[in-house]
């Protein structure tokens, strides 16, 4: 026969054991529930990160490449300010594309200039034939066929990085003309100090080698770049005036990075030999 004694031991280790199990289940929760937040926070982190190093210049057209502005903190959207720019002209965007890069039919030894007639005022180009040849080969085809015409320019980043996107039909980074294109002139001489200076026009890519479409983005201020995307044109004066102005009337999320509040529409796109 079991004692009053030997029954309250038994009762007692039984209890013990049951909050043993109850904790054990407790902390067992409780690294299951770190570990998620561990892992989401791990995604969040990871995707800022990618950010950083591949997108505004991402050409999302993979999505494109096309270099993203440096990580920062969340901004509360601001009031927007007028739009300083016109209407687009009439006309709607064409759907073109193409299995390959187009042959050389430019004159490598030749000055060429592309003009982007936009919404926002006139931006002219002076483009580095010799130095980046397929790339202006590409645009002289692109624009002679009227793939820019109608355009939206569709990213717009104003912390990090100073830059203005333009070039896919589709207006969301994700567009191109079917084919890539090789890097080009990544040893120029201007780009000192891992950075792209104001005035300049570069390809933006998917964040690999030898991956650029049709996406462009203009440096409107110095901005701190690897020498990773094809620099092919300077941009004149009367043209800078243009972007700051696009500028100036900042991006639609107030965190420094997307799309512009004017409306930036490229109505025409034409390369000239001069």
């Amino acid at each position: 026969m079991v004692s009053q004694e030997q029954r309250r031991r038994q009762l007692a280790r039984e209890k013990f054991l049951r909050q043993q199990q109850r904790r054990t289940e407790a902390r067992r929760k409780a690294r299951l529930r770190n570990s998620v937040i561990a892992s989401v926070l791990g995604v969040v982190v990871i995707g800022s990160v990618a950010l950083y190093t591949t997108g505004v210049l991402k050409d999302d057209g993979d999505k494109k490449e096309n270099a993203s502005a440096e990580v920062t903190p969340s901004a509360s959207p601001t009031s927007k300010a007028p739009d300083p720019c016109a209407k687009p002209a009439a006309g709607s965007v064409q759907t073109l594309s193409w299995k390959k890069e187009p042959a050389m039919t430019i004159d490598t030894s030749a000055k060429y200039t592309l003009k982007l007639a936009t919404t926002c005022g006139d931006i002219g180009i002076a483009l580095k034939t010799s130095a980046a040849p397929h790339t202006v080969n590409s645009f002289d085809f692109l624009a002679g066929k009227g793939y820019f015409d109608h355009t939206k320019c569709h990213r717009l980043t104003t912390q990090g990085i100073y830059v203005l996107q333009c070039g896919d039909p589709q207006g969301t980074g994700m567009g191109g003309p079917g084919y890539t294109l090789p890097d080009e002139n990544l040893k120029d001489k201007s780009l000192k100090n891992n950075t792209y200076p104001a005035g300049t026009v570069a390809m933006a890519n998917t964040g690999q080698k030898h991956t650029g479409g049709s996406q462009f983005f203009l440096v409107y201020k110095d901005s701190p770049l690897p020498p990773s995307y094809t620099p092919f044109g300077t941009i004149d004066a009367a043209g800078m005036k243009v972007l700051s102005k696009i500028a100036a009337a900042g991006e639609s999320t107030g965190a420094g990075d997307g799309a512009p509040n004017a409306t930036v529409v490229i109505n025409k796109a034409t390369v000239s030999k001069s």
